[in-house]
């Protein structure tokens, strides 16, 4: 290459950069725009009002031991013994013990279930499983299972609210935190059923 050709060069790495910029751009609106609210790490919604005199009492300590993990913010290998991995249903399995309904690992016994798959075999191996379409409205408590391989794959939360057809959440590994926030579970594809907690 001579000197003359650097010029027409640099004209050319100008277009395809402004290219790539903007289909990043479009990418980055188009997640923005149709992702639901789980997927996305600057949802930091306070942790909701709820009304425990109105629920049972394991409903009321799941809601206590959700509050308290939404305000201390621990790191996912809390949840799982000190293991390095997706830990949603670490979580979910971690307060469940705590709430003195520990789960049951179908291939081990244990009371961490660390797969969301695995998860649902136990409600299903529990008859505590309800499909999304079944007529089933959730409750406070209950483990909602998701599975939409076009954006996170598995995932799992416990419900803390419902109103209608939309439950407000509070999940773990949700980026890396303890979150909450609000799922229309008729409409959301990724919604696979509930783990009933009663």
């Amino acid at each position: 290459m001579t000197l003359a050709d650097a010029p027409r060069r640099r004209r050319r790495t100008g277009p395809v950069l402004v290219g790539v910029l903007a289909l990043a751009a479009v990418l980055a609106v188009g997640v923005w725009w149709w992702a639901p609210t789980r997927y996305l790490p600057w949802d930091t919604a306070d942790f909701p009002t709820v009304d425990t005199s109105a629920l049972s009492p394991q409903q009321a300590t799941i809601i206590d031991l959700l509050e308290t993990e939404h305000s201390r913010q621990r790191p996912g290998t809390f949840y799982s013994e000190g293991v390095e991995e997706p830990w949603c249903a670490d979580f979910v399995s971690w307060i469940m013990r705590e709430s003195g309904r520990p789960l049951s690992n179908p291939n081990s016994g244990h009371w961490r279930i660390p797969g969301v798959y695995t998860l649902q075999e136990y409600y299903e191996s529990q008859s505590r499983f309800e499909e999304v379409g079944s007529g089933y409205r959730p409750s406070v408590g209950d483990v909602v299972l998701y599975d939409n391989t076009s954006w996170v794959g598995q995932h799992t939360n416990f419900v803390v609210a419902v109103d209608g057809d939309t439950a407000t959440t509070v999940g773990g590994n949700e980026f890396g935190r303890v979150r909450v926030h609000t799922v229309d579970w008729s409409s959301d594809s990724a919604v696979v059923g509930f783990g009933r907690l009663e």
